[in-house]
This record gives structure tokens, C-alpha cells and sequence, in this order.
């Protein structure tokens, strides 16, 4: 299985004031911390090496994490220093951590996938990056991906059209290569996306399965109660 970065080094300034001193992959769900869940799920899917990329109160995430053994996993940390690096940037700055494909997850983000038939389609194409996308039609968050036979057409986060009917799921799959053109320093991850599509790069994988996020109040509260009916039983994980 690739391994997987887990970028949780943002500010969380929507989940303030739960965040001014914790940050969003330790925030409590179903009595554990998020990033709990996160890394026996990826486990679970076989995953063995996962680099998490911090910024903001990445301290406390290390600590809490060390190195990953209680998750069956070995964990690394690339952590951004004084300035933050965005995205992208800090995935970059983990490139020497990393095997020449790997998946990347936002810290964030529950998501009740197959990670073996993501990598599977990957390797089955010729692109050096893919997508999961999930249809969306502007329900869970807005839609921002343009999607056509297997490839992402357009992806944009600033910029809506209506026949963006997919959202970016959260998950997916880069080769290092595509990094080699991005200059240093700090930027967004969704632009390096932005543009892969435009270069008809970016394949995508749709799934069918709605994710799960910790980013606002609404999506703490939906997350908790999903974990609450799945260890009671009253639901099953896909």
C-alpha cells in the first residue's frame, strides 16, 4: 500500500474557540481524538507508513501520535517551522519522507473508502495524479469539480460553474514528478490541482460514499453522530 500523508497543519479558524488551543485532529469525537479514528481506518486499509504534515499546535499532534505503533502504523512528521507553508507546500517539504507515489489526506477528513481500489486505478492509468470525487450537486459543501469519463476537466475552489457537479472528496494520489516545476516556499495544493487538470493530468475516481469532516460545527456534529451509531451497532461501515 503507498503511504499516506496527512496534511493537518491548518489554523481551524472556523472551529474557533474549540481550536485556540487544540487543534482540529484532536478534537473529541465519540470520546477519541479524530486523528484516532483517522489512523486505525488507514490501518485497517493497510496502509503501513503515514508522514503527517503539521503547522499550527503540530506539538501537541506529535505527542499525542508518537510513532504510530499503538495504530499498527509507522509515523513520521514534517512539520512546517515559522512559517506556514500551505497545502502544498508542506506536502513538498515531505517528499524526502515519501516513496515516489502517495496518497494525501486532509487531517480533517473521515473517509469510509477503499484505499486498495484507489491505488488500483492509479496504476491501471498513465496519469501522475488522481482525484477521488464524490457527486455532489452543491449538497455537502459547494461543488467544484468538473468531471468527464475518468478525468477531472476543471477543478476550482474560488471559482464556481454550473456544470461542476462533484466535490473534491478529500483523498488523493500524487507522483513526485508533479512537484518538480512548483517553486519553493508556500501554496496551495488545490492550485497544483487547478492546473493538472488544465493539462489534462489528473485522472479521476468517482466513489459513492459521503465523507466525514471535522472543518465546521455542522461537520464535528454530523461526524460525531456517524461514530456514535457505528460503535452502537446501528450502522455499518462500507
Amino acid at each position: 500500500m503507498l503511504d499516506v500523508v496527512i496534511l493537518a497543519g491548518g489554523l481551524a479558524t472556523r472551529m474557533r474557540p474549540l481550536t485556540d488551543k487544540t487543534p482540529k485532529s484532536l478534537l473529541e469525537v465519540s470520546g477519541r481524538p479524530f486523528i484516532d479514528w483517522q489512523l486505525q481506518y488507514l490501518a485497517q486499509q493497510g496502509v503501513c507508513h503515514v508522514v503527517l504534515c503539521l503547522g499550527h499546535l503540530g506539538d501537541r499532534i506529535r505527542d499525542h501520535v508518537v510513532h504510530g505503533s499503538a495504530f499498527g502504523l509507522c509515523v513520521e512528521f514534517s512539520m512546517d517551522g515559522l512559517v506556514s507553508l500551505g497545502t502544498g507546500g508542506a506536502v513538498k517539504k515531505a517528499l524526502p519522507l515519501l516513496e515516489k507515489d502517495f496518497f494525501v489526506l486532509y487531517g480533517d477528513s473521515y473517509l469510509p473508502v477503499s484505499y486498495a481500489e484507489i491505488e488500483s486505478s492509479f496504476h491501471s492509468g498513465i496519469d501522475p495524479a488522481l482525484m477521488t470525487i464524490f457527486r455532489n450537486d452543491n449538497r455537502l459543501d459547494k461543488s467544484n469539480v468538473v468531471f468527464s469519463k475518468g478525468r477531472v476537466i476543471h477543478y476550482d475552489k474560488r471559482l464556481y460553474l454550473p456544470e461542476m457537479n462533484y466535490i473534491d472528496y478529500g483523498l488523493s494520489i500524487l507522483s513526485k514528478d508533479v512537484f518538480s516545476s512548483v517553486p519553493e516556499g508556500g501554496f496551495d495544493l488545490g492550485d497544483l490541482y487547478s492546473q493538472l487538470a488544465q493539462q489534462g493530468r489528473l485522472a479521476g475516481y468517482e466513489v459513492h460514499e459521503r465523507f466525514y469532516e471535522v472543518g465546521s460545527p455542522a461537520g464535528l456534529a454530523e461526524t460525531v453522530a456517524y461514530f456514535n451509531c457505528l460503535s452502537k451497532g446501528l450502522i455499518q461501515r462500507p
